[in-house]
């Protein structure tokens, strides 16, 4: 993930005990340097397209169908506001029901909560909308039959439960092509380090060094 090559640097007081000097750093990845979409920004529709993650699609293959480049997968991710991938991103057919089995065993095809079924009456107007959660015993009165009740009720099992997460994941929005380098553009000049006690340039800052005030 190129995200990492965005990231400014840090030089961190060295922890190594083969150290040669009090004054010796190491040069890593400053992690805590992050960013996001601006919350603001979500709700812009223009800037973004609804994408279907078709199965088996990794972060990186979407990025070359949108971006023509697989080092992108980080601006899918977040401009998609997906932080944690593993939770987040939709899992294959074989993932899913690898996951689910290990999760419920036994109890896979268990019923885990009961919904409504749709009814309309002889005009087709709507009588009860799909979806609702209620009880196993849910009744209303028969359109048909008044002095008959419906049980408009189907249950639904744990996997079934599983593929609808999972389904849910696939709809996501990514910013659009168009905008790609002025996003680009905004992140790398965010990450530039303003003057501070601790800068050292642009893409570099330090740490204080304790060890120049407390001394092993």
């Amino acid at each position: 993930m190129s995200y990492f090559r965005e990231l400014p640097d840090l030089l961190y007081q060295s922890p190594l005990k083969d150290r040669n000097s009090s004054t010796e750093y190491v040069r890593v990845k400053n992690l805590f340097r992050r960013v996001k979409l601006r919350d603001d920004l979500q709700n812009v529709f223009t800037l973004f397209n609804k994408f279907q993650i078709q199965q088996g699609e990794r972060p990186e293959t979407v990025a070359n169908r949108i971006y023509g480049d697989v080092s992108y997968d980080w601006v899918v991710l977040l401009t998609a506001g997906i932080v944690n991938v593993r939770d987040q991103w939709p899992l294959s057919d074989y993932e899913l029901y690898k996951y689910a089995y290990n999760k419920y065993g036994s109890d896979l095809n268990a019923i885990r909560f009961y919904e409504t079924t749709e009814v309309k009456d002889s005009s087709g107007r709507l009588i009860l909308p799909k979806g609702k959660i209620v009880d196993s015993n849910f009744a209303i009165p028969d359109p048909s039959t008044p002095t008959a009740n419906l049980n408009p009720v189907g249950g639904i099992t744990n996997y079934e439960y599983e593929v609808r997460l999972n389904e849910e994941k696939r709809q996501i929005y990514i910013l659009k092509p168009e905008y790609l380098q002025q996003y680009l553009n905004d992140m790398r000049r965010i990450m530039k380090y303003e003057k501070s006690s601790q800068y050292v340039n642009k893409r570099i800052a330090a740490t204080e060094n304790t060890r120049n005030t407390s001394p092993e």
